[in-house]
């Protein structure tokens, strides 16, 4: 909803911007010196993204995806998925394999969850799982360190992205 300029004052557009329903994307408009912008206040965790973004390469920057395939280990101990981490770092085991042995969930086949949309994954999994680029089971690119959630802690891999 796009308010008036003329009775929008600095009270009355933090008055209106507290009693939006979804806050994440908010839409007003400004004048500028006789110019008409359109501004949009972006989340905190989209302008960290951005940050990170400027440090790395343009050719190191990921493509956007709607669903991610992944593998993951997940140890309800934190000691646990350490050794896992290890076995796949220092002797160089393929991440199913180590999914297989180590992971406690139903996803024993080498932890292989499928394909995932935005939505379908907790909050920090899914924040992970689509910060990382695409690899394979014989040279992994995973969470390091692992990544908490309420099921325990997870190693992430994703196999592949569209």
């Amino acid at each position: 909803m796009l308010l008036p300029t003329r009775c929008l004052n600095s009270f009355s557009l933090v008055f209106y911007i507290s009693r939006v329903e979804h806050p994440l994307v908010i839409v007003f408009r400004v004048m500028a010196k006789g110019k008409q912008e359109g501004t949009k206040k972006k989340a905190p965790a989209e302008e960290g993204a951005k940050k990170e973004g400027a440090k790395k390469g343009a050719n190191d920057k990921l493509k956007p995806a709607t669903a991610v395939k992944v593998r993951h280990i997940l140890c309800e101990k934190h000691g646990r998925i350490m050794e896992a981490m290890a076995k796949i770092k220092e002797e160089n085991m393929r991440f199913d394999k180590v999914a297989e042995v180590y992971s406690e969930d139903k996803a024993k086949a080498g932890g292989a969850l499928g394909w995932l949309v935005r939505g379908a994954m907790v909050g920090t999994f899914q924040d992970a799982a689509f910060a990382l680029p695409p690899s394979s089971c014989d040279k992994p690119v995973f969470t390091d360190p692992p990544v908490k959630t309420k099921f325990g802690y997870h190693l992430i891999m994703v196999e592949d992205r569209k």
